[in-house]
């Protein structure tokens, strides 16, 4: 398998919706992408030819996806509170379980290594675990003040992550249920007294292929929240001592960081949608500022790496889904 090379990522492939589009996530077996979009509906898009499934079932924007350790079950968080199973590769996809979740909306989730639990968070500030076989509610965190904006599982799957609006992260001890540690991202944050409005929020979260660091990608310097005055930033903890150890940013860019992933080799990359910010970026982790970006077609809203490293898909307000290929054109 080829190494990413981003330095000559470019945009591959395009395929439109009829709405705008919210979040994406590439199906772990290679088979599909799905996204979803301002019409409350689903997008199944099979990656050999672009052919389109709509799943429906939800009554709100959908605004997180997951799939079960197979590959063969798609968990969506909706607006209206509902996480909702379905099945992945059927002809025509219905909802297999719908669980009333949460008050308000369920702002992300995310499936336990082993399987087992999936996560869910968002307005009502309590996480939840529900049983992946049968959808029983498992157990719940509650310590937020504020809205949660991501959640991410420990790879050995006894912690779980969760960051909220207030620049709040918090380490829950799973099997104990309680709390472990918790990680200051106020950076992210921003309370803008004459527009009367808390702003920015830990957006995404990922954990280094070597577990060494911990990233939280958001936004900072909001003089005009409302107006998207603003700029992208991604805080680099050191996992163990919980130390701030690098502050990622770019010049000339407005928007906040939506999604952030790692490539194999400990690069970090970030997708940044706002008023001036259209890019894909790409950072090492001794360095500031970015060593590459992609310039997109539109503003991007959500971002996924495919299971080889080798591609990228993002959801565009312009009703476009987008995959780009880090790899030079052929």
């Amino acid at each position: 398998m080829p190494d990413p090379q981003p330095a000559q990522s470019h945009v591959a492939t395009q395929w439109p919706h009829d709405a705008p589009l919210i979040a994406c996530r590439f199906e772990p077996k290679g088979r599909y992408v799905f996204s979803t979009s301002e019409d409350a509906k689903i997008e199944r898009w099979l990656l050999a030819d672009g052919k389109k499934t709509v799943l429906a079932g939800h009554e709100s924007w959908v605004w997180c996806l997951g799939f079960s350790k197979d590959g063969e079950t798609l968990y969506s968080g909706g607006g209206e509170g509902r996480l909702i199973s379905w099945p992945v590769a059927a002809d025509d996809p219905k909802p297999a379980r719908t669980i009333e979740a949460h008050q308000g909306w369920i702002r992300c989730l995310a499936v336990s290594p082993d399987g087992q639990f999936i996560a869910t968070a968002g307005n009502d500030r309590i996480i939840r675990l529900w049983n992946a076989a049968d959808g029983t509610k498992v157990k719940e965190f509650a310590g937020h003040e504020v809205p949660v904006y991501s959640i991410l599982w420990h790879p050995g799957g006894q912690f779980l992550l969760s960051g909220d609006l207030r620049g709040v992260v918090k380490q829950w001890d799973v099997p104990g249920g309680m709390l472990a540690r918790t990680f200051d991202a106020k950076l992210l944050h921003n309370y803008n007294g004459g527009q009367g409005v808390d702003f920015g929020g830990v957006r995404s979260m990922a954990l280094s292929p070597d577990g060494r660091f911990l990233c939280c990608g958001g936004l900072y310097k909001a003089e005009n929240p409302l107006g998207a005055v603003l700029e992208p930033l991604v805080l680099r903890f050191e996992w163990d001592s919980q130390k701030l150890v690098q502050q990622h940013i770019t010049e000339g860019l407005k928007g906040p960081i939506w999604r952030i992933v790692f490539l194999p080799d400990g690069t970090l990359v970030g997708a940044c949608g706002g008023s001036a910010g259209r890019h894909v970026l790409f950072w090492k982790s001794d360095s500031a500022k970015e060593f590459h970006r992609l310039e997109l077609p539109n503003l991007p809203r959500d971002m996924d790496l495919s299971s080889d490293g080798m591609q990228l898909v993002t959801t565009h307000h312009d009703r476009n889904l987008r995959i780009s290929r880090l790899s030079p054109k052929t």
